[in-house]
């Protein structure tokens, strides 16, 4: 491995991991496919949830699952001695074709699963909707609910049910605070050629109806002279190795905006920043430090359950799991999924605890988009 004398070493994904506490033990590594279930599992309803647990998604979906289980477990004490308990199974995989094949064929074969709740990352999300489309129609079908699917998504059969704002929800928010500072012009970073491929158009027009010139710089290379305002477009470990190999002059001052993949949480666990250097997370979901109701439920079970700190992360997973639940407890004793689905369908608007959920049509209307800072001295602000 490379050093550089004049920042940090580059850390592995292992020793990423490792420092996170993501990985269990020394050297271990998650199967393709494992299943837990948490509730009775004599109740009439069932949930799937599909998590990648790769080493590039786990610092999103692990603090997403602990979020979704928070709610479940919420739920679940209150519902279950009226007999109206959910059981929330969990299927881990390791983000591969084959696994999530595999974790959706798990699902679609519990006859007792109505939905698939919070499905966690972008690319897993994408792969369960794209799967069930051509592997199973009509009765079959699960509705897709409040997955953490940040791309565009055509969904012509009618199973997806958003409640975050995608990435360009999130672009078009990132690019209009920019031009509210006056910014003309910023640079922009792609941690990876795909996701150039799948938003560089969408952030080009973005940026150009903001009437802002946009910059293109390589990952990989330090900046000749880094511009004081960078758009980053990537996850964790690539935000904070670019950090620090960029060079920021003395006396000078870089702000990295990024999308939802990226975890402050996580970050500053890596170390956090350089001196000279903040970043600023555009996320889809209300800030953690909101007086919100369903904020305040999160910290509040959150603290009582589990030993974990609270993320935009966590709360997102908290409210895919509440958005599944309110809707599921609107239906008989022992529904089937054709019964599911059509209460999904209806896209009757929702409050979670002061958290909106509505539509226009079949697309989502409702604008959740906010703004959360790690300053250059460790602090989250916002």
């Amino acid at each position: 491995m490379q050093r550089h004398p004049d920042h940090p070493p580059a850390l592995s994904r292992r020793q990423w991991l490792r420092r996170t506490g993501l990985v269990t033990a020394a050297g271990a590594l998650f199967p393709a496919l494992q299943a837990h279930a948490a509730g009775d599992s004599s109740t009439a309803m069932a949930v799937a949830q599909i998590v990648d647990m790769s080493a590039l998604q786990q610092d999103i979906s692990r603090d997403f699952l602990i979020g979704s289980r928070t709610a479940w477990q919420e739920y679940n004490a209150r519902e279950s001695v009226r007999g109206r308990g959910i059981q929330h199974v969990v299927i881990e995989t390791d983000g591969s074709a084959g696994s999530v094949k595999a974790a959706l064929q798990g699902a679609l074969a519990n006859p007792a699963c109505l939905a698939l709740s919070g499905c966690v990352g972008d690319a897993t999300a994408a792969s369960v909707a794209a799967l069930q489309r051509s592997t199973a129609p009509g009765a079959q079908a699960l509705p897709i609910v409040a997955p953490w699917l940040q791309r565009q998504w055509s969904d012509s059969d009618n199973t997806v049910f958003h409640a975050f704002p995608d990435y360009q929800a999130q672009i078009a928010h990132a690019m209009k605070s920019l031009a509210v500072m006056g910014v003309k012009q910023a640079g922009v970073v792609y941690a990876t050629p795909a996701l150039q491929k799948e938003l560089s158009a969408s952030i080009a027009q973005a940026g150009a109806a903001e009437g802002l010139k946009l910059q293109q710089l390589p990952i990989n290379k330090r900046p000749a002279s880094p511009p004081p305002l960078i758009l980053f477009i990537g996850g964790t470990p690539e935000l904070h190795a670019f950090a620090h190999q960029m060079g920021v002059p003395t006396g000078s001052h870089c702000y990295l905006i990024a999308l939802a993949d990226v975890n402050l949480q996580v970050l500053t666990q890596l170390g956090g920043l350089p001196r000279n250097v903040s970043v600023v997370v555009t996320q889809p979901v209300p800030m953690v430090t909101a007086g919100l109701p369903v904020v305040r439920s999160y910290r509040a079970a959150l603290a009582k359950l589990y030993d974990e700190p609270p993320s935009q992360h966590g709360l997102a997973g908290y409210i895919a799991a509440r958005y599944t639940a309110e809707v599921l407890s609107t239906l008989a004793s022992a529904p089937g999924r054709p019964a599911a689905m059509a209460a999904f369908r209806k896209r009757a608007p929702l409050q979670i605890g002061g958290y909106q959920i509505a539509y226009q049509g079949e697309k989502l209307s409702s604008s959740n988009v906010t703004q959360t800072m790690l300053t250059s001295d460790g602090r989250i602000v916002g």
